[in-house]
């Protein structure tokens, strides 16, 4: 974290095929050792596999499973007095869709199955649909900030 200034954040260019910038976001995520073409070619294989297999408008399910798995409120480590409580906090909505993003990309990875692209065309119907390891994780935090709603007076 920056002690000076905030830190700027460039704009997202969004991406050429859907001119969406969370897809932009989402390959960006997606990227490892900077194949970003490969990272691309992934995306746009699950979301052929998507229209396909839901015979609607892929990016409609994306944007769907996007806003199912962004959480609205999340716990953060705060020391008061010697120990430490989980005090539940808002999630600003650019981070909601960083955590979300993340979330899919984590949740695609780590299931069983053939390629990548099949694997996350699968965990974002899933997520679309509302069920899935990634639905399974946002009502985990949820759950957890609701827990440790004693503790939200500590907020700062």
């Amino acid at each position: 974290m920056p002690r000076r200034r905030r830190a700027v954040r460039r704009p997202d260019v969004p991406d050429a095929k859907f001119r969406n910038k969370n897809i932009t976001r989402f390959v960006s995520k997606l990227m490892l050792d900077g194949k970003r073409s490969l990272a691309e070619r992934i995306v746009y294989q699950a979301l052929e596999t998507i229209e396909a297999k839901q015979k609607r408008p892929s990016i409609e399910v994306f944007e769907q499973a996007l806003k199912n798995a962004t959480p609205s409120i999340e716990v953060k480590p705060r020391r008061v007095g010697g120990s430490t409580y989980q005090v539940p906090i808002e999630v600003r909505k650019d981070r909601g869709v960083a955590l979300a993003i993340r979330w899919l990309i984590r949740s695609a990875r780590s299931r069983s199955g053939k390629t990548m692209a099949d694997k996350l065309a699968s965990e974002l119907m899933d997520a679309a649909a509302g069920q899935g390891a990634t639905i399974k994780k946002r009502e985990e935090t949820h759950k957890m900030a609701e827990s440790n709603r004693a503790f939200a007076h500590y907020r700062w």
